[in-house]
């Protein structure tokens, strides 16, 4: 970090499972601290969450919580963002939102450091962070496309129940436990609280992300579709989206295809450029199984690519692995990132 300055730094949506990530990656931040304020709603105001030892109160959102809040970092739904991020602006604050609100608003720079920070320089005090599905396949789709162009992705995910939030794994759980159990199962909140069916989720896999939107696709699926044009600064990028949850609890995977610009380009061509790409670690080796797994991707910041083939087809497609845990990179890490990125350049 180039400059002395301490900052105040706001968690809003610190008791989500998002919120609880960016609590514990503050503590490894390298970002000066002066004061840290967790806020969350009404209901969960009073409790307490610990950082660096010390117990600290979770407060109730309100307009006058940005005081002297230099970043304020929110992930508690887009409703709240919408409620709350003006205040925060207005209190002089930066705000980094981990919600849908604002990502496709065209004046709000939507970023990935390792991708685009160069759209930090136009934050208006305001920087959306993407889906996390997005996120993971977008960092290594960048370098791809930086070596050898790009042209199609499509994109099949197997997403973790994380994603839905600290509820939805707590009823994995208790469906687990029905079914080895013999006993009867009850959903109540996947594939999506706000639609009118409720599916098992346990020993099953939904192909639903979000509520249904337009063409048939769901919103998830549009998100992916529009926010990797965006990020990649391609909207004539041809991106298509197949969104399914999977009971995995931390960790999306994704199946890519992708068709490149290039000819006559190698796997290990491809290999080499993702090696050397930032965030990125290749796990590629069929000899030994060696490939990315949820499992494996807990708690890292990194993204992991394998299984990286050519197509059998069409000398330009390629098809890659690509996993990443939804938590970190895809939410509350990467949120972090672009605070350090914009202290890094003198933009805070």
């Amino acid at each position: 970090m180039g400059n002395m300055k301490e900052y105040t730094i706001a968690v809003v949506g610190a008791t989500g499972a998002v919120g609880q990530k960016m609590i514990q990656l503050l503590e490894k931040s390298e970002i000066p601290l002066k004061e840290l304020k967790l806020l969350a709603s009404a209901r969960s105001a009073g409790k307490t969450a610990t950082f660096k030892g010390k117990e600290y109160k979770i407060e109730e959102t309100t307009n006058e919580s940005f005081k002297n809040v230099d970043i304020a970092l929110f992930s508690a739904g887009g409703s709240i963002t919408k409620a709350f991020e003006k205040a925060a602006r207005e209190s002089g604050a930066v705000v980094i939102d981990n919600t849908s609100a604002f990502r496709m608003d065209e004046n709000t720079p939507l970023v990935v450091p390792e991708v685009n920070a160069e759209a930090l320089h136009n934050h208006n005090q305001l920087i959306a962070n993407p889906n996390c599905s997005t996120t993971q396949m977008v960092v290594a789709l960048k370098p791809i496309k930086e070596a050898f162009g790009l042209s199609r992705v499509i994109v099949s995910t197997y997403q973790a129940v994380s994603g839905a939030g600290v509820e939805a794994l707590e009823e994995l759980d208790t469906q687990t436990a029905s079914v080895l159990k013999g006993e009867e199962v009850e959903a109540s909140i996947l594939p999506s609280a706000g639609d009118k069916k409720h599916y098992q989720m346990a020993f099953n896999v939904i192909p639903q992300i979000d509520l249904f939107s337009d063409e048939g696709y769901t919103f998830e699926e549009w998100k992916m579709i529009n926010e990797t044009k965006k990020i990649m600064g391609m909207p004539n990028l041809k991106v298509s989206a197949t969104c399914v949850r999977v009971p995995v609890k931390y960790g999306h995977s994704e199946s890519v295809y992708i068709e490149i610009d290039k000819d006559d380009v190698s796997v290990a061509d491809l290999r080499a450029v993702l090696a050397d790409a930032p965030g990125i670690i290749v796990q590629d080796d069929p000899s030994t199984q060696l490939y990315p797994l949820a499992t494996e991707s807990e708690d890292k910041k990194d993204t992991f690519v394998g299984r990286i083939r050519k197509d059998p087809d069409d000398k330009k497609g390629f098809h890659l692995w690509i996993v990443s845990d939804n938590l970190i990179k895809g939410a509350a890490w990467n949120s972090i990132q672009i605070a350090e990125t914009m202290i890094d350049m003198n933009l805070i």
